[in-house]
């Protein structure tokens, strides 16, 4: 799967300290250090890919990110890229997607995270708009085709405005908002999609890859990913699985070697 060049791709979350200038900032020092440290951590531990999202940074702006945030999650990104060799992506809060592919493009990163991609949600930033008219328009005014669009199909934290089917959704996320990859997740952060959901998210999406976007865990991984492409780990690689806890190369390790397990038995 691209970036990764391999099967079944786990992408680990840099979790970012409160940043300066949010309600519970820190120093930019502080910041910096954590998400490096992370980084080299995620990699050693033999993940396939990172994510940056500005996670400390809450309450969250619906999709327009200050200058301040743009500013130094493009130093963290540019730092990580310089450390590790991991294709690296963008999450900015809460649906601050140009401003993702902003950075991503100036970092040399390989994709974004967009919540909210088609389509209008409820959420507790108020009501979101999808972004895939704005972004894609930006993509390609920067040169930037490179940059991967990861699309999450009914996100977490968010109900869809008006009723509208799954399978809908998923179509319209690909065909009308050409996105590059899908991401699905449970209701709230650390919690899993169901494995009848991802089948029918997978089956409507055909050949446009599928990662699990939240939840996935030793438990769940190989009834997960048998049918998903991937996935986007954070939560499960923290100390005792807690989300604001530093990451326990341990736990990251032990996922990682049941994902290649998984890896070897299709192979077969």
């Amino acid at each position: 799967m691209e970036p990764f060049g391999i099967e079944k791709p786990i992408i680990g979350v840099i979790h970012l300290l409160p940043l300066p200038g949010s309600p519970k900032g820190q120093s930019f020092d502080s910041v910096l250090k954590r998400a490096v440290s992370e980084a080299l951590i995620l990699e050693e531990g033999g993940v396939d890919g990172l994510i940056i999202e500005n996670f400390g940074d809450a309450p969250y702006v619906k999709d327009n990110a200050g200058p301040e945030t743009i500013a130094f999650m493009t130093a963290i990104a540019k730092e990580i890229s310089m450390s590790v060799s991991l294709p690296l992506g963008i999450n900015i809060l809460r649906n601050c997607v140009d401003s993702a592919i902003a950075v991503a493009a100036a970092t040399g990163g390989k994709f974004v995270r967009a919540n909210v991609w088609v389509g209008v949600y409820i959420t507790d930033q108020g009501l979101i708009e999808g972004k895939a008219y704005s972004a894609l328009r930006f993509r390609k005014a920067l040169g930037a085709d490179h940059i991967k669009i990861f699309a999450d199909v009914r996100v977490k934290h968010a109900h869809p405005i008006v009723p509208i089917s799954i399978e809908d959704e998923v179509k319209d996320n690909i065909e009308r908002g050409l996105a590059d990859a899908l991401i699905v997740t449970g209701p709230r952060t650390g919690q899993p999609p169901s494995s009848e959901y991802v089948s029918n998210v997978k089956k409507v999406a055909g050949e446009v890859p599928v990662l699990i976007g939240s939840g996935l865990n030793l438990n769940n991984t190989k009834e997960l990913l048998t049918i998903a492409d991937g996935a986007i780990v954070g939560t499960f690689f923290k100390a005792d699985g807690i989300i604001t806890n530093p990451i326990d190369i341990k736990r990251v390790r032990s996922l990682i070697s049941l994902v290649k397990e998984l890896r070897r038995t299709k192979q077969k």
